[in-house]
């Protein structure tokens, strides 16, 4: 199915190019380290990388083929500007992605967008994206697998795998099932159109939202996903752009659950201190952040995958131990098959409906 034809109006309203620029020069700086430290990191997250997709496909069943693919092992600038190119690929769907921007407000866009990766960028230890030009990559940020690895006092080599692990599963599910990129496509191409509404359809929904609030209630939305910042850009969406929404956050949930579960279900043949790593990741996750730190969290929707990556988890550890994982599998058969919002934290709702 094509993306929608008024639709992928972001990835023509942004610079992306000044985005990508900006963005790095923002970047925080990296934590102090030795150049042989540096190297090492690179060579082991490169090496584990490739040592994960064994055991990943062993734990998940899912075969994408003879030929591992190389990881590429990168600093935050260069994931910030492979991160705006992802980006501006995914919002503008092949679909004259390169054009020019309008100058004013794309150089804004551009700015906004580039401090915000610049924020991101700091955070994240990998991410898989099967949106660049060559077909899918593997990104991994040395810096940050450092400074975390750190933070937590554990085995660098453990860790590395570890993270590799979570990374590489999302490879896997990606070039397994090739659907998924143009399902998160769509999706996207719902959102980003211009619908051409009266503003005073948007605004009445944001009132009824408000009023539902102040009241304690709920709307009528997708359950976790109907307060907070997420709560509030679904006030101001139609219908459509709701459901979107909806199926690209229990997309993720599942796709961040699934490798949270590969992770630890290799075991300590693989990472021998998988349990006290995974004890402390999640206190790490746990711990309150500085009021300025938890505004732009909650704003970036940092908080939101918080809850991916554990309400995902659960979903696919019941899934799992109730069915097995062969079963578990059908969930990648087409996008009926994927969990619904009201099934992420009811699995058996799951299992009844598609097994």
């Amino acid at each position: 199915m094509s993306p929608p034809a008024s639709g992928f109006n972001v990835g023509r309203a942004v610079d992306w190019n000044l985005a990508a620029t900006l963005g790095a020069k923002l970047a925080r700086p990296e934590p102090a380290a030795t150049d042989y430290t540096r190297r090492q990191a690179v060579v082991q997250l490169a090496e584990a990388a490739r040592a994960s997709e064994v055991p990943v496909r062993e734990v998940t069943g899912l075969i994408e083929g003879g030929e591992i693919p190389e990881a590429r092992v990168v600093n935050r600038p260069q994931w910030i500007r492979a991160a705006a190119q992802s980006m501006r690929a995914m919002t503008s769907g092949g679909q004259d992605g390169d054009a020019k921007p309008r100058a004013i407000s794309g150089r804004i866009a551009g700015a906004q967008t580039g401090a915000v990766l610049a924020f991101v960028s700091s955070g994240i230890l990998g991410q898989y994206d099967p949106f660049s030009a060559s077909g899918g990559e593997l990104l991994l940020v040395y810096p940050n697998v450092i400074a975390v690895e750190r933070q937590l006092r554990v085995a660098p080599a453990d860790f590395r795998m570890w993270v590799c692990l979570h990374e590489v599963t999302h490879r896997v599910q990606f070039r397994a099932n090739p659907w998924l990129a143009e399902h998160m496509t769509n999706a996207l191409g719902v959102l980003t159109q211009d619908a051409g509404e009266d503003v005073t359809a948007v605004v009445g929904r944001l009132a009824d939202y408000l009023r539902t609030v102040r009241s304690g209630g709920q709307d009528d939305g997708a359950q976790s996903n109907s307060t907070g910042i997420l709560g509030l850009i679904r006030a101001v969406q139609s219908e459509p752009q709701r459901v979107a929404l909806d199926q690209l956050l229990v997309l993720g949930t599942l796709l961040e659950g699934h490798a949270e579960h590969v992770m630890d279900a290799v075991g300590p043949a693989v990472v021998p201190s998988v349990a006290t790593i995974r004890r402390r990741f999640d206190q790490r996750r746990q711990r309150k952040q500085p009021p300025l730190q938890r505004l732009m969290r909650m704003l970036l929707g940092v908080d939101a995958k918080m809850s991916q990556y554990t309400r995902g988890k659960a979903f696919v550890d019941e899934v799992v131990a109730t069915v097995g994982m062969e079963r578990f599998n059908a969930v990648w058969s087409s996008a009926e098959t994927l969990p619904l919002p009201s099934e992420i934290d009811e699995p058996r709702r799951w299992i009844d409906r598609v097994l």
